[in-house]
């Protein structure tokens, strides 16, 4: 099996893929650290390995990763890949952006497709048909946005939303204004992107992933693909171009 690992800045999202690229297990940690890794070898038959994050990686994780593989992989921009990559600094770009677009290629191979991340951050990519990583775009979350409303201001609360709330148009009360404000927000972003998409380019594919994803599906009315997995299915998708022939 392969091992592929996820480090986000709030949580590591990791999955066992089996030789045909279905998930046989997936976890989630909220601390992940050389311990876990030594568990994980122990109770399932890891051949390779890979790990992507977006923070500080701990040397025990990779060392132990690295000790326990046939194969491992710390996913890097030199990292050879199946798409190619346009960004115009690309060690700049976040491997789990990138990992997401390769995730997207192999779901819809041959076309041009919009990768919405509802993560801490909401990420906007785009891949084109020809397989190339194009660029994309970087915005607050929702989570993000309540906690800067709070923390910039005097009196506006820390507001929670339940993920399948019936938001009003406009809030009557202030607890609502900031709910529907956001929320509602974040929905006509993605409106906008794909509206200008579609005003680009006739024919493209859209799949959102990420721990918010929900919040955006719930008032987006347009035929999406979900994929909460999408970034883990990159992750793989890069380790076995990487320790598989390919033409």
């Amino acid at each position: 099996m392969n091992l592929c690992i996820d480090q986000g800045n709030s949580r590591t999202k990791v999955a066992l893929f089996r030789e045909n690229g279905t998930i046989a297990k997936h976890f989630i940690y909220k601390h992940f650290a050389s311990a876990e890794v030594e568990q994980l070898f122990q109770l399932y038959k890891i051949e390779d390995s890979i790990i992507s994050s977006v923070v500080n990686i701990e040397p025990a994780v990779v060392n132990a990763l690295h000790r326990h593989s046939q194969h491992f992989i710390l996913f890097d921009h030199n990292t050879p890949l199946p798409i190619r990559n346009a960004y115009g600094t690309p060690a700049t770009l976040g491997q789990d952006r990138l990992a997401a677009a390769v995730g997207a290629g192999s779901i819809y191979p041959n076309e041009n497709v919009l990768i919405i991340d509802a993560g801490s951050a909401i990420t906007y990519d785009f891949l084109s048909e020809e397989g190339v990583f194009v660029g994309g775009n970087i915005a607050p979350g929702i989570k993000m946005r309540f906690t800067i409303l709070h923390r910039m201001t005097k009196k506006l609360p820390l507001v929670e939303v339940e993920e399948n709330e019936m938001l009003p148009l406009f809030g009557r009360n202030t607890r609502d204004a900031i709910a529907a404000g956001v929320v509602r927000g974040v929905v006509f972003e993605v409106k906008g992107y794909m509206r200008d998409l579609q005003e680009q380019i006739a024919h493209y594919k859209t799949i959102i992933t990420g721990g918010n994803a929900s919040y955006i599906l719930h008032g987006l009315q347009a035929e999406v693909q979900t994929e909460r997995h999408l970034v883990l299915k990159g992750l793989n998708q890069i380790l076995q171009y990487n320790t598989q022939p390919h033409q």
